[in-house]
């Protein structure tokens, strides 16, 4: 590999000199860090992130981990995340569990490894045990998307509980008595949290919910489950569903099997991705800051990177629900 003695050598200059090029180049003259740059450029030459990192003793890198990038609602989030990183000089790599504990594992274990900076979690393991060794390396973390009562840490969520109610009093609330959810894995904290809340804002009332359970909270498992919706007696009239993929899933077979939405079937989504208001029947859904969460929980991260005394924070934000043609009552 070419090293920065190489480009000392091209350049003329001494091996201090390319370091400060790279480094801090306002300290070198605009002729030198010309030469310097030239050479570096033949050469192919590419700074020692690793070994800078033992010198000063920390990285520039933060960790990304979520549970699922074929998600629009985590690219946003990693999207706000790389805005405040970018802004402090710091850079962001992402990592995707697909939902998977064995492969959240995998990632810690080689993060801690890594040394980084420091990370952003959405975790699949909520019972702490995956975290309570991770941190046993003390590289800051933050929870995006979730808290874990069970491990001490920041945290960055919004109630999901009340993003429940929101959908299932919108539903009751437009006449419909049989409701159905069509839920995510259980595993998930995410959607037990949304499931209570639909039941929640049900009792005492009118209306029934029934839970479809799905394996994944993507758009074939939506078609999955509007399938199995279509096969029920009494068929819902209305149904809430974990997250807008799984929507848009359920649509496509309501679409597909000729069921009018929503006269004869009314759908509202979970997290409000730009594809929610693009669909063929632009989907009611309950929205989630993802932007704002994953910008909030970098700068959090970076708080306690700073080295000063680390204050703990746990930030919830409260949902919105967003009405649009998919529940929409014709006057």
């Amino acid at each position: 590999m070419v090293g920065i003695k190489d480009v000392a050598r091209l350049a003329g200059v001494s091996i201090g000199t390319v370091s400060n090029v790279v480094n801090r180049p306002q300290l070198v003259s605009d002729e030198t860090r010309r030469r310097v740059r030239a050479a570096i450029e033949e050469l192919g030459y590419v700074r020692d992130e690793s070994a800078r990192q033992l010198r000063a003793g920390s990285s520039r890198i933060m960790a990304l981990l979520v549970l699922d990038l074929a998600n629009p609602f985590f690219v946003d989030l990693a999207r706000g995340a790389e805005e405040a990183a970018h802004e402090a000089g710091l850079n962001v790599i992402t990592c995707n569990s697909g939902q998977r504990v064995d492969l959240e594992s995998s990632y810690l274990s080689m993060l801690a490894e890594q040394r980084v900076r420091g990370l952003l979690l959405s975790p699949v393991d909520t019972t702490g045990e995956r975290l309570r060794t991770f941190a046993r390396s003390r590289i800051p973390y933050v929870f995006v998307d979730r808290t874990v009562p069970e491990v001490q840490g920041s945290s960055v969520a919004v109630d999901d509980v009340t993003g429940g109610a929101l959908a299932a009093r919108h539903l009751a609330g437009t006449g419909h008595r049989e409701i159905a959810m069509v839920n995510g894995p259980s595993m998930l904290a995410q959607c037990r949290d949304r499931e209570a809340g639909a039941r929640s804002a049900l009792e005492g009332t009118a209306a029934h919910l029934s839970v479809l359970e799905s394996s994944a909270l993507d758009v074939a498992s939506g078609r999955d489950a509007g399938a199995r919706l279509l096969g029920m007696s009494p068929r819902p009239t209305a149904v809430f569903c974990a997250n807008d993929l799984l929507a848009l899933g359920l649509l496509q077979a309501m679409v597909a099997a000729g069921v009018r939405v929503p006269e004869e079937m009314a759908i509202v989504g979970y997290d409000d991705i730009e594809f929610a208001g693009a669909a063929a029947v632009p989907l009611t859904s309950v929205r989630q800051p993802a932007r704002k969460l994953g910008r909030t929980a970098a700068e959090l991260l970076i708080a306690e990177t700073s080295g000063e005394p680390i204050r703990h924070r746990q930030m919830v934000f409260q949902p919105e629900l967003v009405v649009r043609d998919s529940t929409r009552v014709s006057r």
